[in-house]
C-alpha cells in the first residue's frame, strides 16, 4: 500500500525488498477461507474493535476508510459483497487473483521488486542493509517504509526480529504476544479423545467485559476458534497476569433461563440425563460433554444437581484456561512500535526518514476485516507522510 501510494504519478522512485521467495505470502495465508477485507459496520462500532489502539488509527483509517478499500478492490477489477455477518469479501473469495492483479498495478507504476532481501538494520552510512543469497548488500535512500508484520506464522516471513534493531536506537517496541489465538485447557483424556476437533456451534463465550458469540473448537490442547478470538485480548493479559482465567461459556444463548427450566422439569423418566438434555433442551453431544467435564472437575455428577444448577451449568460453563497458544499458530500479534515512538506521519521520531506501518506497530483486533483494514490503512498513512518526506528533501 505504501509503494502504491509513493508510486502513484512516477514522480518517486520506489523498490519493495521482501525477505521472501514471493510477496503477500501473509496475505494468501488470510485469503485461505475467504478474503475478509473489511467490514461494513457503522463507523464508531467499528473503531471500537481495535480497543486501545483505537484513538491512534483513528486518523488512518478515516482517511482510508471500509469504502475505500471496496473501492480500491474493485478499481483492480475484483468486486466485492457484504456477508450476512456484515463483513466485506472480493466476490472471487480469495486473495491470489487480487494480489496478482495489485502486482500487475505496482509493475506499471514502475515499483521495483526485490526479493529474499531481509532487512537487518542500517550501516554507519545510513544506508539500509539486507541479508541476501548473494551476501549483504546496502542501498541509500530518501526514505524507508518498514511493514515487516509482527510474529504470527513466522514461516510466512516475519519474525519479529526487527525488534533488537529498533530497540537499539531507542524506539519503544512492546513484546510481541500471540493474538486471535487459541488456548491451552487440561481436558481429561476422556473428554479429549471424544470431542477433540468437533465443533461447539451457536454459543457465547464471555471474559471480562468482552463476549462474542460464534463457535469454538475444542483440540488436544485446548481451545481456539472465532469466538475465543474475540476474547483473546482480555483472556490472554489474564491468563499471562494470573497464569490461569475463566471463560464463560453460553451454550444455549438464545435461551433464557426461565425457559430453560421449564424444558428441565418435563418428567425425565428412564432416558439417561445425556439423552434427555439432548432431548429436551437439544443440547449437542459435545456441549453435554463438556457440562460432564465440568462437572466431574467439580466431583458433582449432573443427575445430582438441581435444575438450578443445571441452568447455570448450560448458562455459564466455566473453562479454566491455563496458557496462550504459541505465536506462531496465532492468527495475528499484539505489540509491536509504540504509537509513542511514531509521530502523525508514522515516522520514526529516533529515525527521521523511516516510517513504520502495518502489523508491526502496537495494535491488535479480533478477525473480521479489522485486521487488514488497519495494515492496508497505516500503510497508505506511511506511504503518504514518505511521500511528503521526500519532496520535501526535493524542494
Amino acid at each position: 500500500m505504501a509503494a502504491e501510494v509513493l508510486a502513484r504519478d512516477g514522480a518517486v522512485s520506489v523498490t519493495v525488498y521482501d525477505a521472501m521467495p514471493s510477496l503477500g505470502r501473509k496475505f494468501l495465508m488470510a485469503g485461505r477461507g475467504g478474503l475478509n477485507l473489511t467490514h461494513s459496520e457503522v463507523f464508531d462500532t467499528f473503531m471500537e474493535r481495535y480497543g486501545a489502539g483505537a484513538d491512534a488509527l483513528r486518523p488512518a483509517i478515516e482517511a482510508w476508510s471500509p469504502n475505500d478499500v471496496r473501492a480500491w478492490c474493485e478499481a483492480l477489477g475484483q468486486s466485492t459483497f457484504v456477508g450476512s455477518s456484515g463483513r466485506v469479501f472480493p466476490k472471487i473469495m480469495k486473495a491470489s487473483g487480487l494480489l496478482r492483479a495489485w502486482l500487475r498495478r505496482l509493475e506499471t507504476q514502475g515499483v521495483a521488486l526485490h526479493l529474499r532481501h531481509r532487512w537487518t538494520g542500517w550501516n554507519d552510512s545510513g544506508d539500509l542493509v539486507f541479508a541476501t543469497p548473494a551476501g549483504e548488500v546496502s542501498v541509500a535512500t530518501d526514505a524507508a517504509v518498514l511493514a515487516l508484520g509482527g510474529a504470527s506464522w513466522p514461516r510466512l516471513g516475519s519474525d519479529g526480529a526487527w525488534g533488537s534493531v529498533l530497540t537499539e536506537i531507542g524506539v519503544e517496541v512492546c513484546s510481541l504476544r500471540s493474538a486471535n489465538c487459541g488456548f491451552q485447557v487440561a481436558w481429561s483424556d476422556v473428554f479429549r479423545s471424544r470431542f477433540e476437533g468437533q465443533p461447539l456451534k451457536s454459543i457465547e463465550v464471555a471474559h471480562g467485559d468482552s463476549t462474542a458469540r460464534g463457535e469454538a473448537l475444542v483440540t488436544a490442547s485446548g481451545i481456539e476458534g472465532g469466538a475465543i478470538y474475540a476474547v483473546s485480548s482480555s483472556l490472554r493479559e489474564a491468563v499471562l497476569a494470573d497464569g490461569s482465567a475463566a471463560l464463560t461459556i453460553d451454550l444455549k444463548p438464545d435461551v433464557n433461563a426461565d425457559a430453560l427450566m421449564a424444558q428441565l422439569e418435563k418428567p425425565r423418566g428412564k432416558q439417561s440425563m445425556a439423552t434427555f438434555l439432548r432431548k429436551a433442551v437439544r443440547l449437542s453431544p459435545i456441549a453435554i460433554g463438556l457440562m460432564q467435564e465440568l462437572a466431574f472437575e467439580k466431583q458433582q455428577p449432573m443427575t445430582s444437581m438441581p435444575h438450578e444448577e443445571l441452568v447455570k451449568a448450560i448458562k455459564q460453563a466455566t473453562v479454566t484456561v491455563t496458557g496462550v497458544a504459541a505465536i506462531e499458530r496465532a492468527i495475528s500479534s499484539a505489540g509491536g512500535v509504540a504509537f509513542s515512538s511514531v509521530d502523525g506521519q508514522y515516522m520514526l521520531r529516533q529515525k527521521p526518514g523511516v516510517f513504520v506501518a502495518g502489523e508491526m506497530l502496537d495494535w491488535e483486533a479480533p478477525t473480521g476485516g479489522y485486521l487488514l483494514q488497519g495494515c492496508f490503512a497505516t500503510g497508505v498513512a506511511a506511504g503518504n507522510g514518505a511521500r511528503q518526506w521526500v519532496e520535501a528533501l526535493a524542494d
